[in-house]
């Protein structure tokens, strides 16, 4: 029996997407908008590959033929997660791919804060060497990444990678997770002891909002907080007031709490020299992306198997 597969988010994922082994109708869309564009384009639809398009209740409630939902990507917030077990609807996700590229973006990050590289070559850009009376000069304070602590909150594959070469970089590690490993420490500890912080846990009630400014407040006034994982992790208005402030002293965020900013966000919009936000590109190394598509690939044709893998649990 010939499956029907709609991809609704394709532009996402800058790499091949194999043909299914299995007899099919696939369907791209570059992206999609609106829950009713998504509605309409999965009718009939039993199999729907999506990055970040939202699937809640509403929309899958009209979305009968439905079997699998199979997300591009390890977070899967955007799906109600239990709707879709209500239904009978199977989700499952990406795991282990971004074991170099994920690492690779935060070590970048902290460098480039850590030793101000971005405002000193915007300084020489705007002149200032030009005009400089010694050979250098000190406009921003440069850290040494040897001999410095990194508080690693998530402890899972990711966080252990960036833990390895943190390590490799002379850094003493410190790590929190909420779930019991040896070695870990406690949230507050990493708050008060780390001198770079980067956070590696999904988005959930309980996490959103876990860094705000009384948390911030805590870290060290030379400490700078790299996000990765989810902008809602961190009030974004605390983060900008203690950059300006001088509360900590930078932020490097590959995520906002709303992507694309559309409608503006104040992250985006700063132009401060000790913040660095890029576009959710993180993960998004070519042999990383590559990786992705096909293990996309193995989990639909795993479900149609009947053998299904990465299944998310509500």
């Amino acid at each position: 029996m010939t499956k029907k597969i709609v991809f609704l988010d394709r532009e996402s994922l800058d790499a091949t997407v194999r043909p299914f082994s299995f007899p099919h109708e696939y369907v791209e869309h570059d992206s999609t908008w609106t829950p009713e564009d998504t509605v309409a384009r999965l009718q009939g639809a039993e199999i729907a590959l999506i990055n970040k398009v939202p699937m809640r209740a509403e929309t899958l409630k009209q979305l009968p033929d439905l079997k699998l939902i199979a997300v591009a990507a390890t977070g899967t917030d955007v799906v109600d997660k239990a709707q879709a077990k209500a239904q009978g609807i199977t989700v499952v996700n990406i795991r282990n791919y971004a074991f170099n590229t994920v690492p690779e973006h935060v070590v970048g990050l902290m460098f480039a804060l850590r030793r101000a590289i971005v405002p000193y070559a915007n300084s020489v850009r705007r002149g200032d060497w030009a005009k400089s009376t010694q050979f250098c000069y000190f406009d921003y304070p440069i850290y040494d990444i040897a001999g410095s602590t990194l508080g690693i909150v998530g402890y899972g594959a990711l966080g252990k990678s960036i833990g390895k070469r943190a390590e490799a970089l002379g850094m003493k590690v410190l790590a929190y997770d909420v779930f019991p490993q040896d070695g870990l420490v406690d949230f507050e500890t990493i708050l008060t002891q780390s001198d770079v912080i980067t956070l590696h846990v999904p988005l959930t009630p309980e996490t959103k909002g876990m860094i705000g400014a009384a948390e911030l407040k805590r870290m060290k006034k030379n400490a700078i907080l790299i996000n990765t994982a989810r902008g809602g992790l961190v009030d974004e208005a605390a983060l900008l007031a203690a950059l300006k402030d001088g509360t900590i002293a930078g932020a490097g965020f590959d995520v906002v709490a709303q992507e694309p900013p559309k409608d503006g966000n104040i992250l985006c919009e700063a132009d401060l020299p000790n913040l660095i936000v890029t576009p959710h590109v993180a993960w998004a190394s070519k042999e990383a992306m590559q990786i992705l598509a096909d293990q996309l690939v193995d989990n639909v044709e795993a479900f149609v198997a009947g053998k299904p893998q990465n299944v998310v649990e509500a």
